[in-house]
This record gives structure tokens, C-alpha cells and sequence, in this order.
């Protein structure tokens, strides 16, 4: 029954672990929320490990705290049309799912969690991770979906998730379904068909608190963040190029505008995008930019304000750090960052801009000066707002704390 602890000891008498699985094709987002909630769980729980399964081909540029690893299969990207192809090795696109279905099985089969967390995709990049669900379910291994606040417009999502065969998933194999957001933004699967039983599995939990490390390696800074400055940032940039061009004629065309400016491109813009966009920084005597910085949270913590296109981990950072903000969200191939940014502006944590395709530089400028103007978000109470690394630490408790302690048990030594 839902809710009901059955607790699983092991032969080796270890702790307690969390599999985290990340299909990652392209993009930072999967990948910085999961391992957003793998250091809250184990800050909070001292006895467990967290693994994570990621398909992005950066996140050896990220830093993880002890217990706390990943392994990387192989990569995929998806292609503009839809579809999917290998993204560094020479072979064709099953063979490579192929390969990362079976590192996925036989890493759940070796390091034997008792909680799988699956991010966004039920079954995984083209069902891969199906096998892997089936055998943890026999084992008895807590199966948790973890979706963001907004998946997609409900006319897109619906067909999708009926073509992938998600809802039979959530009802037959999934124990828990956790959204990282609030009811109050979005209700990301409310137009879908859904039976009782899968509905009763759904907890909110609020967004993912984000905070800026402790230990923050040592690296240059860039020039411009030696006064207030803005932060422009696009994620993964595989779809900013929009954003920074707007960002640019605005400050080219008004050199006078109240802060300079950072660009962030991204690690995954087109080279020569990035090549360009650096070009025309450099004759900005106010504005500079740099591709990726993998401890974005100081840079965002620095900064007198954000533009950003609006995906979950900026507007969650945006948030937690109480920063005011310029979003101005991609409406393809998703509407996911538009949903979530109007929605936003709406309870006035945010401002949204709209790239209509003219880009006109004094639409940008004039939102930039105003931007001192404009609320901070902690200036609207929203009740539960960013209690969600506290929720999801507390859902996965009865299923982590007991193994644990059981471990704990085992090693102190019995009275005669």
C-alpha cells in the first residue's frame, strides 16, 4: 500500500542509497536538479549515498560533494526535426540506447537502491530505463517521478505522454510522484487523464532552495563583476543565441545603460555563435562575455539583477537568491518557459519580455533601466514557495532512515 515502510536490509550491511537517473540529452537543467537534491539528501542524512546516471556530456565540469557520484552513459542529442542521434560516438542511435539501457540495468543491479528517483521522462530516453524500473519494483525499491513545476502545454503534452505509454507507467510501477513547484504556477499534468490512483500519488513540493557554496574554487573574475553588474545567462545556451542578441543591441545602442553586463553564452551555443557574441563584447567597453562558469550560483549571488530565458534552475536560483529579474522564455520547441514565466510575472516575482523577432534594441533598454524599479521576489509571500529540498528530504525519510540505522545496528558491538 502507498505510504506503507517495508523495510530492505542488505548482505553487506551498508547504508542507505539513492539512484538518480537523468536522460540529459542536451542542456544543464535535468542534471543541476538532480544534483541540487543530491547533496540536500545527503547534508541531511549521514548515512546514505546518492549515484547519479546522466547522459550530459559536462557534468565532469561539475563539482559533488562526498557521497555524492555519477556515472556517465553514452551521449545522445536531439536534432531540430525531433528526432535523436549518438552524440560523440561513430555508431548508429539503437545500438548507443542499447548501451545506456544496460549500463543503467546492471548499475541498479550492483549498487541495489532503495530509492530510485527518475527525472522528467517516466521511462527514460526511448523507454530505457523500463527494464530497470520492472526489476527495482521486484526488489522493492521505491520508485519516485520527480517532474519539474511545468512539463508543456497540455495540447502537446497530452499525445506525447500517450505516445511514450507514461500514464500505464505511473499507475502500474511508480509509488510516488513528486512535482518540484506549487499549485499555485502550474498544475503540470491537471488536463491530462488521469485515474484516481495516479493522482494520489502526486505531492508538491515546492521549488528547489538553491544557495552558493561554501567552498567556491578559486578562478578569475571577470572584469565587469568588480562593481554591480548584470548577469545575463541562457542555461545550456543550445537555444540562447535570442536572448544574447537582444541583450547586445541594447547595450550598443545605449552604452549608457545603469550596469555592464556579463554573458554567460553557454557551454552547448554554436561555436561560432560564440565566437561572434565575444566579438561584439569586446568592443563594448561595459559588457563581457565568457562561455560557461560552472559555479553559477556566486555569479548570480554577485549580481545587481538576472536576464535569463527562464528555465527551472535559473528561476529557482532567481528566487532563492531574491534577485530581480528580465525573463524572457522560449516558446519553442516547449512553452514550458513561457507558462512559468507569465505565470511568475502575474505574482510579480519577475518581469517577462517577449521576443516577438525584431528585438528591438530600446524594448531591452528600457526594461534594464527600469529594472531598479521593479519588486524583489521575496516582496510576494507565497506560502511554500522554495520548501522544496526540505519536502523532498522529508518524503524520502522513511525509506532511507530505517536502512541506515539498521546499518548503524550492525556495526555496534552486542553485550555479552
Amino acid at each position: 500500500m502507498p505510504g506503507e515502510v517495508t523495510q530492505r536490509r542488505r548482505d553487506d550491511g551498508a547504508s542507505a542509497r539513492v539512484l538518480i537517473y537523468s536522460h540529459d540529452t542536451m542542456g544543464l537543467g535535468h542534471l543541476r536538479r538532480c544534483r541540487a537534491i543530491a547533496h540536500s539528501l545527503v547534508r541531511q542524512y549521514e548515512h546514505l549515498s546518492v549515484l547519479i546516471l546522466s547522459g550530459s556530456p559536462i557534468i565532469g565540469s561539475f563539482d559533488f560533494r562526498a557521497r555524492v557520484d555519477f556515472i556517465r552513459v553514452p551521449g545522445v542529442i536531439k536534432l531540430r526535426n525531433g528526432e535523436y542521434t549518438t552524440l560523440n560516438l561513430d555508431i548508429d542511435l539503437e545500438k548507443t540506447l542499447s548501451m545506456r539501457s544496460s549500463i543503467i540495468r546492471h548499475t541498479a543491479d550492483i549498487f541495489d537502491p532503495d530509492v530510485f528517483i527518475v527525472d522528467k521522462e517516466p521511462l527514460g530516453l526511448r523507454g530505457e530505463v523500463t527494464d530497470t524500473l520492472e526489476r527495482l519494483k521486484e526488489r522493492g525499491t521505491r520508485l519516485v517521478l520527480g517532474l519539474r513545476d511545468v512539463m508543456d502545454s497540455p495540447t502537446l503534452l497530452a499525445p506525447e505522454w500517450q505516445r511514450k505509454n507514461a500514464m500505464p507507467a505511473l499507475r502500474r510501477l511508480y509509488d510516488e510522484i513528486w512535482i518540484y513547484g506549487l499549485p499555485q504556477i502550474c498544475e503540470p499534468l491537471a488536463d491530462l487523464p488521469m485515474p484516481r490512483s495516479v493522482a494520489d500519488k502526486m505531492t508538491y513540493t515546492g521549488y528547489l532552495r538553491r544557495s552558493v557554496p561554501k567552498a567556491a574554487l578559486p578562478r578569475p573574475a571577470p572584469e565587469v563583476t568588480k562593481e554591480p553588474y548584470l548577469l545575463v545567462t541562457t542555461g545550456g545556451g543550445g537555444d540562447g543565441e535570442e536572448l544574447i542578441e537582444w541583450v547586445l543591441r541594447a547595450y550598443e545602442s545605449d552604452p549608457l545603460l545603469p550596469y555592464p553586463a556579463l554573458l554567460v553564452l553557454g557551454p552547448f551555443m554554436q561555436p561560432e555563435r560564440q565566437d561572434d557574441f565575444k566579438r561584439r563584447a569586446a568592443k563594448l567597453r561595459r559588457v563581457e562575455a565568457i562561455t560557461f562558469d560552472p559555479q553559477m550560483e556566486s555569479l548570480e549571488a554577485n549580481a545587481a539583477g538576472i536576464i535569463a530565458m527562464g528555465g527551472y534552475n535559473t528561476f529557482c536560483e532567481i528566487l532563492s537568491l531574491d534577485k530581480r529579474a528580465i525573463v524572457v522564455p522560449r516558446t519553442e520547441p516547449r512553452m514550458e518557459q513561457y507558462i512559468r514565466a507569465s505565470r511568475a510575472q502575474e505574482l510579480g516575482l519577475i518581469r517577462m519580455l517577449e521576443a516577438t523577432g525584431s528585438l528591438e534594441p530600446k524594448v531591452m533598454a528600457a526594461a534594464i533601466r527600469a529594472l531598479p524599479k521593479q519588486k524583489l521576489p521575496s516582496d510576494v509571500v507565497v506560502p511554500g514557495l522554495l520548501e522544496g529540498l526540505e519536502n523532498v528530504n522529508r518524503l524520502i525519510q522513511p525509506w532511507v532512515s530505517d536502512v541506515a540505522q539498521a546499518a548503524n545496528d550492525d556495526q555496534i558491538p552486542r553485550q555479552a
